[in-house]
């Protein structure tokens, strides 16, 4: 059986969003003792109108990404002498070059925009394929995270009870406890309407007992993250309303956001509606989908 520790994998392309993204996956992997495995797709591409004499063959395009590649690999070990760094030059679709490379990861890292092959992350099919099928947390940082000033970093964790959330909770707890952080857990509900028949009320519906219930759910659902993490502190956020809007409001103030790939209740379908892609489109701190 291998004993080799699980490498963080980050999408790289040399653009400024794939830069944020690896100097979180490289304080990921100082942090974790694991290697950082520093992923690049390469797509051929078939020119409609060849220029006589300015074509550049293939095997020298290759060879220039390579040792770029290879450039910020030897510049990330000058600075970290005990990381072992990988770089993977892969042929092929970004999404499956990705996927593939992460198979044995303990996180993918991305950029919110980039350029060649990860363009698109966030607005295109990439990123769901990423986060839908990586065997592993998808952090993407967004494309322009706005600064915020606060005297203790805040990870949000978006809960629901389900499965999927409480893998999103324990991630949650155990980034928290590395950056020093505290952990707000977010849990929303959307309030069904009342309708009448001759004056009687057909829907009975008590907020304040639906709000004592969700706090309940909360607790429950944090307990055991909390009691493996003594020294991290929690607070409990409810929100009526659209679970997806309150992710966006809530990150703004976050250093990071963290939500289960699948669910129930409030956050059911991040990754397959509206939900996802208003997080994804206008979250304004890092986010990792935890499957």
């Amino acid at each position: 059986m291998s004993t080799h520790p699980a490498p963080v994998v980050i999408g790289y392309d040399g653009s400024t969003g794939s830069q944020d993204a690896l100097r979180w996956a490289t304080d990921e992997a100082v942090r974790t003792m694991a290697p950082l495995r520093i992923v690049e797709a390469f797509e051929i591409v078939i020119l409609t109108r060849p220029s006589p004499g300015h074509v550049v063959p293939l095997e020298a395009v290759r060879t220039a990404r390579q040792t770029s590649l290879d450039s910020v690999a030897e510049s990330i070990r000058l600075h970290h002498p005990g990381l072992t760094v990988e770089t993977s030059l892969v042929g092929g679709e970004a999404p499956k070059a990705l996927i593939d490379a992460a198979t044995d990861a303990r996180l993918v890292v991305l950029g919110s925009r980039g350029l060649g092959g990860w363009s698109g992350l966030i607005v295109g099919s990439v990123a769901v394929q990423v986060t839908t099928h990586a065997a592993c947390p998808t952090l993407v940082i967004p494309h322009d995270p706005r600064p915020h000033a606060q005297h203790q970093p805040t990870v949000v964790v978006g809960v629901d009870g389900s499965k999927a959330s409480a893998k999103a909770i324990d991630f949650a707890f155990d980034q928290a406890e590395a950056r020093h952080a505290r952990v707000v857990a977010v849990h929303a509900w959307t309030s069904p309407f009342l309708t009448y028949d001759d004056g009687g009320s057909m829907l009975q519906f008590d907020e304040q007992k639906v709000r004592d219930e969700s706090e309940l759910l909360v607790a429950e659902s944090v307990a055991g993250a909390a009691a493996d993490h003594p020294d991290v502190e929690w607070t409990t956020e409810l929100v009526s309303g659209s679970p997806g809007q309150a992710l966006v409001r809530r990150s703004e103030t976050a250093d990071l956001m963290v939500v289960g790939s699948r669910g129930h209740g409030g956050f059911t379908g991040l990754l397959l509606g509206s939900v996802s892609q208003t997080v994804l489109h206008h979250t304004q701190c890092p986010i990792a989908i935890v499957r």
